[in-house]
């Protein structure tokens, strides 16, 4: 009985151990969101307007001129040219202090943009969201920024300690016109990656792609090169001599030319024959190259430890996050931004951006070939139409010339008799 009792307790506490392992399994893997927006509802009365300036540009809800889905394709999209946008949303309070950080959204450039951001810009809390401007102090900006065939980038910038610093990597962005998904994942080992419709565009470490802090090493200020320090490989052979027939003319008279013969010495001066290129003239004369003997190699400056350089261990660090943004300049408008999550959880964004942009981009574009096809055909048809129409007026100009040409002989016949 004692062993039977035993035993039973034994499976209890096994079976409490599992379930407590699941719910912490639970609790360890559910992600934070800290914002998801999918524009499926309004957000003109969540989303708030910057009135920095009076003629900022104006906002749309929609999912734009060709979509996957009409509904879930629905996003904030500029509507005016050559103007400045601004608008945020507010978060929850927090930090991503020893978390990985992931920030994604969709950018839909459908009016085949020629120069405008397409980013966005996490901000602290303490953002007057109503005042964002372009000099409202932000964490991070990320996104795609085109402006010509020159500028196609995607902008990772950082502020530290005051400064917003750009990635010294040149990533670039799409510059279609279709929706494409951007994710940066910021993580607390101080790496980094961007990812481009969910696939590695750019990685690395944060220190080696940014000028967070000053250089490990720096030259060795008190190191100079010696003055007998010879770095030419090769030097003039001191024995060869130049040949005694090398100097020659690189022009001379042509031989083949003859004075005109009507050429006036009186009139005309002294007639000389034109220059032509000497075929046995062969340049400045230098004398060949040999090892130098004396050759040391290029002198490398040493390098000390830089005294300025202090390790953070916690560049990816931001103690306040609060708002997200959107604050840029576009000349022809018509971009759409969608499907915002700002999360913990590098697995959950990919999922996510799966379930988002993933499931209409290929619709999307069905939809565009649909009507490009469509503008074409009917294209080819007014086309058509107004050969045709040309071809009628050119008909009767000529049957207006005919009939004209038979009044001025009907004319002349009358005149005659």
């Amino acid at each position: 009985g004692f062993r039977r009792l035993l035993i039973g307790r034994n499976v209890k506490m096994y079976e409490k151990t599992l379930i407590f392992a699941a719910l912490l399994y639970l609790v360890v893997a559910e992600p934070t969101i800290y914002l998801k927006e999918t524009f499926e509802e309004d957000p003109m009365g969540r989303w708030v307007e910057s009135t920095h300036k009076s003629d900022m540009g104006k906002w749309v809800w929609t999912a734009g001129k060709f979509y996957g889905d009409a509904d879930k394709d629905k996003g904030l999209q500029t509507s005016q040219d050559a103007r400045f946008y601004g608008i945020s949303q507010k978060m929850e309070k927090f930090t991503n202090e020893g978390k990985t950080l992931v920030v994604q959204f969709t950018v839909k450039h459908e009016q085949n943009i020629d120069c405008g951001g397409g980013y966005l810009k996490i901000f602290p809390s303490d953002l007057n969201p109503k005042d964002m401007h372009g000099d409202s102090p932000y964490n991070i900006m990320f996104g795609p920024d085109i402006c010509g065939p020159g500028t196609k980038k995607v902008h990772v910038i950082f502020n530290y300690k005051g400064k917003n610093l750009l990635t010294k990597k040149d990533i670039r962005c799409k510059d279609d016109v279709y929706t494409h998904l951007y994710t940066l994942i910021i993580r607390p080992d101080n790496t980094y990656e961007v990812k481009i419709d969910n696939e590695k565009a750019e990685s690395g470490d944060l220190e080696s792609d940014w000028e967070f802090l000053p250089p490990k090493k720096i030259k060795d200020p008190d190191a100079k090169k010696p003055e007998d320090w010879d770095e030419r490989e090769t030097i003039p052979d001191p024995e060869d001599k130049k040949p005694e027939d090398w100097e020659k003319p690189e022009h001379i008279p042509d031989p083949d030319a003859k004075k005109p013969d009507d050429w006036d010495d009186e009139m005309d001066g002294e007639w000389e024959p034109p220059q032509i290129d000497n075929p046995e003239y062969k340049g400045e004369w230098k004398p060949k190259q040999i090892p130098n003997p004396q050759y040391k190699g290029k002198w490398v400056h040493p390098e000390i430890d830089n005294p300025d350089y202090k390790e953070d261990k916690e560049l990816y660090k931001y103690p306040d996050f609060g708002y997200v943004g959107l604050d840029l300049w576009q000349v022809k408008s018509g971009t759409i931004f969608d499907n915002f999550l700002v999360t913990d959880d590098e697995k959950y964004a990919e999922e996510f951006g799966n379930e988002t942009w993933g499931k209409t981009k290929d619709p999307e574009k069905k939809m565009k070939d649909k009507q490009d096809e469509e503008e074409r055909v009917k294209r080819e048809e007014e086309e058509k139409k107004a050969k045709a129409e040309k071809k009628d007026d050119d008909k009767d100009d000529d049957k207006d010339d005919d009939d004209d040409d038979k009044e001025d002989d009907k004319k002349e016949d009358k005149e005659d008799s």
